[in-house]
Formats: structure tokens, sequence, C-alpha cells
């Protein structure tokens, strides 16, 4: 569960991918800079490469993690693969612990399972994902939802239960077959979380966490302590373990990281406002006529965005690690391009020191 740390790096560095599609680009496009990616995290030192799910978003083609994550296995070796995360309540929770038995059998001892509990979308969206209009996110479902598919995890249903009989294959079920060889490996579970909801029942589980900081700063230092004091041993782990996930963005000019980072919170002004759509070029950025309001949302958003140089990066990210004490950052580059994105990720390795390829 705990990850090296290699390099000068303040914690281990992970990568989370939102398989964005810039405009004049297609998902095919954005799907190899992903296995590019993931190759690349891997031969660096990046310690896993998870996908996020999203819903009904023109730049972002990750709406299933479980067949990018499939594909990505298949071109990696040793780099963790997981999701940052797929979001429960969208899915049967059997269906997850099928796909995920499946992923764990195609990649034994490197799938992570990262779950939330927003819809990764909108309102009428998520009706459609679950054929219902009545999208229960509370207290009440969320918990039960967990304790559901933890169960089909670890095929452990008690003797009378409804599920008793019903087995999540992949999964423990196989080794009391007869003849039945199962993997000893079994997709660890996070909670995922941008308030104190999942980060307080995270605690209380003894699971590790996973904190979106790339979108609710403001909450990022409560939500970490209230995991903290939470925090109950598990047969999981026996201290708190929290990753935050981070936009960091390395270009080699700081004028140019300026320019990325403006067209992505375009992109986002445009999600926010909703007319989401591919991600924009920087030309179109810079041609574009904010409005006050824009500005001001823009100013606020890349505030939380760490980019410039490789060194500047490097003494951001140093920053975060230190006010934060997270255990683990997980950096996210929004960019137009694929191979913006890319470079960057080569910029902070090279900064912190992390290992070169074989």
């Amino acid at each position: 569960m705990r990850a090296p740390r290699y390099g000068e790096a303040p914690t281990p560095l992970s990568v989370l991918d939102l398989v964005t599609v810039g405009a004049g680009r297609t998902a095919t496009d954005a799907l190899h800079t992903s296995v590019a990616l993931a190759k690349l995290a891997e031969s660096r030192g990046y310690h896993r490469h998870w996908v996020a799910e999203h819903h009904s978003m023109p730049g972002v083609a990750s709406s299933s993690p479980a067949v990018i994550l499939a594909h990505l296995a298949a071109h990696t070796t040793r780099i963790r693969l997981g999701s940052g995360g797929v979001m429960l309540p969208n899915h049967a929770p059997l269906v997850i612990a099928e796909q995920f038995g499946t992923l764990e059998a195609l990649a034994p001892g490197r799938v992570d399972l990262g779950l939330g509990r927003a819809p990764g979308t909108d309102g009428a969206t998520a009706a459609a994902l679950r054929r219902t209009d009545q999208l229960n996110e509370g207290a009440d479902d969320f918990p039960q939802q967990l304790a559901e598919l933890t169960r089909f995890l670890d095929d452990d249903f008690p003797d009378g239960h409804p599920y008793a009989r019903i087995h999540a294959v992949p999964g423990p079920v196989q080794s009391t077959s007869p003849g039945g060889v199962q993997s000893p490996h079994r997709p660890p579970v996070w909670l995922l979380g941008s308030s104190g909801f999942s980060a307080r029942l995270a605690g209380m589980l003894g699971l590790p966490f996973a904190f979106a900081h790339h979108f609710s700063a403001q909450n990022t230092i409560p939500a970490l302590d209230l995991y903290r004091d939470s925090f109950r041993p598990s047969a999981l782990l026996d201290a708190p373990y929290a990753l935050i996930g981070v936009s960091a963005l390395a270009t080699d000019d700081e004028q140019e990281a300026r320019r990325q980072v403006l067209a992505a919170a375009l992109n986002m002004v445009r999600l926010r406002t909703g007319r989401p759509g591919l991600v924009p070029t920087p030309e179109e950025a810079e041609a574009h006529r904010f409005t006050d309001m824009e500005r001001d949302f823009i100013t606020s958003w890349n505030s939380n965005v760490v980019h410039g140089t490789a060194d500047q990066v490097r003494t951001g990210l140093d920053d975060l690690a230190k006010r934060t004490g997270a255990d683990e950052l997980m950096l996210t580059a929004n960019a137009h391009s694929g191979d913006v994105r890319l470079r960057s990720y080569e910029l902070i390795a090279d900064a912190y020191g992390l290992p070169t390829p074989d």
C-alpha cells in the first residue's frame, strides 16, 4: 500500500489521467496519449496511474475506467493501475467487483479500486446512467453500497443473506471450488472525496484516502485532518495513508505554462457554465474575450494549479506536500496537447531526479 519515494521528491509521485481530448483531436488520440503516459510513468518511477470516471463531457474520454485500465495493463508491467475513481452510485456493486476482479486477474497485485460517491457528471446524465431520477448519494446509501461491494470482493456474505450464493468471478470463490487455485491478491479499496464525508468514512474503516485537492483546495487540510482524527487501524492499514490530487503542469518556458493553463481554465469555465466541450487550444484561449466573472473564476482556479518551469513546479509541490502532510502526490496535467502533458511529467521527473528508463 505504501509507495516508495524516489529521487528528491517530497513524497511518492503518481499520475491522475483524465484522458483529455483537445480541439482538433480524437478520443483515439487521447487514449494513445494515455498509453504513452502509462509507459512513461512506469519508466520514470511514478507509482500509480489512475483513471477518473466522467460522463457526457466531450473533452474527457474516460467514461469507462475499467476498459481503459485493461488496455493500460496490456502495455505495462509494474506500475499500479486504478480508478480515481469509479463512481459507486452509478453502478451495481457486483458489476464493479466483477470488473476489478477481472483487472486483478489481468494485472495481479497492481490494481487499485478507488471509489467516489459523486455522479461524475450532471444530474440528468446520472439519472440516465442509473435509470432512475432518485439520485441517492447520502450518508445511508454510499456506506451500504460500499459494504455490499466489499462483501462481493471478499466473497463473505453471511449465511442467510440474499446474496450469500452469489459470487463475483474472478474472485475468491474460485479457490473453494474443487481443484481451484486463486490469486492471493485483492484490489485494495480507496475512498475518494472533496469534502469531509468520505474522509471520515475512510478513517473509520481504516481505508486509504484520496482527496481531490485539484478542484477543492479550500477543503484539503480540514478533510485530511478529519481523516487522520477518524482513523481506526484495519487489516489493510495500521496508520492513515492519504494522497491528494494536484493539478501540475511544467513546461520548458514559464510563459508557455501560463498559455497552457489558461486554455485548461477556459475549458473549466465552459464546463461550470453548462457548456462542456473539447479542451481549447492556447491560441483560442488567448483570443477569447473573457468577462469579469470569467476572469475572476480563472484567477481563482489557476491559483491552485502548480505551473511554470520544472524548478517552479518542484518548489510548488514541495510546499504543498509540507503544508498538507500528504503521503503521496497524484499529479494531473491538464493541457490541450498530449505532447505537452507527456513533457510535463518528464520535466517533473527530471527536476526530482526520478529514475531514468532502463
